[in-house]
């Protein structure tokens, strides 16, 4: 073979040094320059100039999905992450995508495929709780993001949400309720302020109420416990948006979603409260956690502390009180005009039955240990799981019947909720007259 000419030996080798160098500094720069790898792993870049609607409501449904989105929350438990607390049609929605706002001087979108979680407690609905999960982006501190079903559209269409937890300040509750849903024309006032007032005594500093609807009485009571900031209402939208069951499963009614939406609203409260409150409590409004051995929640939760570090699940066993039996030793005229019942008049209680397949319980919940909540336990989470001995708390639920088979004879008297009769019948008397 014919040897080169040396000084084309010599060109070739330069070029092949410079294309070297050329190919180090291109790719150097793109290293170095964050966001030049952002568009590569979108695929394209995006730019919005002017902004887009921002969400006021506490459910905004996605246009042309079967999505509708309750908050993002800023999630860096696991890793950098936004979680977005929705609702989907479980069969319907296989793609989103998060659109984050990085830099309003640029208008500069990152675009992330979102990871699509359905809660697995949808009781035979077709809607049911989700979250969508979106790494956040490198370089990039957004204070809002965009939910879309493609990675195309027009931003100024739409919604753009205000992530929360970005920034937790020090804790402002020990104790924190969230009572979901209030609806069907909520009237039980009485039991309503009854239930407060004893929150009040056992140690809460919040109440958190998702109200659908309820009766003008209600509303009175909500705004007085608002203004002195026992009460957050948030509103809570879903008959606006899919047809709702009053019922647990499907199959009793069936419908678009169980329970007004109950379960996205328990979710939604733990995040909300992840770094506002110590604990959380997870029940309805006529159900009370109540301390056996101590006077109030502190002192006990004080107590179940002692059985591990890593506990961030506390669970209550249920005892129903029956309202349909009676005891009038506190009766009072002055409660007549108030529509709803008297806790303090029911102190019968059915006893548990080896033969009833579910035992019912509710939880008090470290937050900041929860990742997923359904209605008797969670869902998904990182701490332990601890059961509260009966001797110790119970949960009071004062309620319709639950074995149907049970005469009055069979019921037991269970008093121990009167250890609190004076200071909750002067606490109403005070609240009634207020209002």
């Amino acid at each position: 073979m014919p040897q080169l000419p040396c000084c084309r030996r010599l060109y070739l080798c330069v070029f092949a040094i410079m294309s070297a160098a050329i190919s180090l500094a291109l790719f150097g720069h793109i290293y170095k320059n964050r966001h030049l790898l952002r568009l590569l792993e979108t695929h394209e870049p995006r730019t919005c100039f002017q902004k887009g609607i921002r969400a006021s409501n506490t459910i905004t449904p996605l246009k042309g999905t079967h999505a509708l989105v309750v908050a993002p929350y800023y999630d860096n438990r696991d890793k950098n992450a936004v979680r977005i607390l929705g609702i989907v049609h479980y069969q319907e929605v296989k793609e989103l995508y998060c659109w984050f706002h990085c830099r309003a001087d640029t208008g500069y979108l990152a675009i992330r495929k979102a990871e699509i979680e359905i809660h697995s407690d949808r009781s035979g609905f077709p809607y049911g709780a989700a979250d969508f999960i979106c790494p956040e982006p490198e370089d990039c501190d957004p204070k809002f993001v965009s939910i879309h079903w493609s990675r195309d559209g027009d931003c100024e269409q739409i919604p753009m949400f205000e992530i929360r937890n970005r920034h937790p300040q020090a804790l402002s509750a020990d104790f924190t309720v969230c009572i979901s849903t209030m609806f069907g024309n909520y009237d039980n006032v009485l039991l309503f302020i009854q239930s407060v007032e004893m929150y009040k005594l056992l140690g809460v500093q919040r109440v958190m109420v998702y109200k659908s609807d309820c009766s003008p009485w209600m509303e009175r009571v909500l705004q007085h416990y608002s203004s002195d900031g026992t009460v957050e209402i948030i509103p809570w939208t879903i008959t606006s948006h899919l047809k709702v069951s009053k019922r647990w499963h499907h199959d009793m009614s069936p419908a678009d979603i169980g329970y007004y939406g109950q379960l996205a609203a328990l979710n939604d409260c733990i995040y909300r409260n992840m770094y506002r409150s110590k604990y959380l409590l997870l029940h309805d409004i006529d159900e009370i956690v109540l301390p056996i051995r101590h006077r109030d929640w502190k002192s006990m939760m004080a107590d179940f502390e002692t059985q591990g570090t890593d506990i961030g699940v506390f669970m209550f066993e249920d005892y129903v009180f029956r309202q349909d039996v009676f005891d009038y030793t506190f009766n009072y005229s002055a409660w007549d005009a108030v529509p709803g019942i008297n806790i303090l008049q029911h102190i019968h209680r059915e006893p548990h039955a080896a033969d009833v397949q579910f035992k019912g319980r509710k939880m008090i919940i470290n937050p900041r240990k929860v990742i997923q909540t359904s209605v008797h336990s969670v869902l998904k989470a990182y701490g332990a799981t601890f059961s509260a001995p009966s001797d110790s708390a119970i949960l009071y639920h004062c309620r319709k019947q639950y074995q149907a088979n049970l005469t009055r004879d069979s019921l037991i008297k269970d008093k121990r909720i009167w250890k609190y009769n004076s200071s909750i019948i002067d606490s109403v008397n005070k609240m009634l007259n207020e209002i």
